[in-house]
């Protein structure tokens, strides 16, 4: 039987939540070396920008090293599929993390992205008491998450006659961009009564936005994801909450899956992760472990 393994993770782009999914890997790798004296090296592959031919040439280089197995989070579902089904066509077992599958054959290690996207919206809806101008921040538009997120957040918002949706700008998964974009929105709306997002770096840029505005409080910001920046604004008050996939589970579920994979094992089409919904009240048992 074998008893040495190496997987592949893809991720979108080199960024903090990417290296949280690196840890929950490396976590389940761990786990079952001690309990079953399997050996499993990851190979963290990320790209410096996000982009579909830079994650095609990664994905490539990937499979070109016959690893047993690749975890991928695709910047675009439809353009990134013919570089996964050349893998699989050679033989390498690929999966799809904090993303949909994008067709039968492979399986999807995520949450549900249109739920995490209402649980933001209507939160923030409260908050706000129904009425006011919000602004909602695009992530990578073509990522198949960041999309489901944005658009399930828009359906949410045009339910309530006295909301106004407001662009909210693209980040493109930039922190840097992000800020840029949510200080334009800002200026250009004083009047702004909330602010929405759909991947994790845009609550990092729009709270830096709103702290360098002195609108800390007065614009109500529900944030996506959990990373340590973001429970720090949580915890200042900056942002007020944050509807949260849990990239670890994503991880250690995307090794778990591709070790059985290898093993020729029949694997369920989705691992649903869950989501965390963080606010001032338990941020601190987040970053206790973050």
């Amino acid at each position: 039987m074998k008893k040495n393994f190496r997987f592949a993770i893809v991720p979108k782009v080199a960024h903090p939540w990417f290296e949280e999914v690196h840890k929950g890997a490396m976590e389940q790798a761990g786990l079952l070396n001690r309990e079953l004296g399997i050996g499993i090296s990851i190979d963290y592959l990320a790209p410096a920008s996000a982009g579909v031919t830079e994650q095609n040439s990664t994905l490539k280089k990937a499979v070109d090293t016959q690893p047993d197995g690749i975890a991928i989070d695709p910047v675009d579902a439809l353009a990134n599929l013919p570089a996964i089904n050349e893998a699989r066509k050679r033989g390498v077992p690929i999966i799809v993390f904090d993303s949909p599958s994008p067709e039968p054959g492979i399986t999807g290690v995520g949450n549900d992205f249109s739920e995490q996207g209402r649980i933001a919206a209507e939160r923030l809806v409260g908050l706000i008491g129904e009425s006011g101008k919000v602004a909602v921040m695009q992530g990578f538009p073509t990522a198949p998450n960041h999309k489901e997120r944005y658009e399930a957040q828009i359906a949410v918002l045009k339910r309530y006659p006295r909301i106004t949706i407001v662009d909210g700008g693209i980040d493109n998964d930039d922190v840097p961009t992000a800020r840029q974009q949510a200080m334009a929105v800002l200026a250009a709306n004083p009047d702004l009564s909330g602010y929405l997002c759909c991947d994790a770096s845009g609550p990092i840029g729009i709270a830096a936005a709103v702290k360098e505005a002195g609108k800390a409080g007065k614009v109500k910001v529900v944030g996506m994801d959990g990373i340590r920046p973001i429970l720090e604004a949580i915890k200042e008050g900056i942002l007020e909450s944050s509807a949260s996939s849990i990239p670890r589970l994503q991880g250690s579920m995307s090794v778990l899956m591709l070790w059985q994979a290898s093993l020729g094992v029949q694997i369920p089409r989705k691992i649903d992760t869950g989501i965390n919904v963080i606010t001032r009240q338990n941020v601190d048992e987040f970053l206790a472990l973050s």
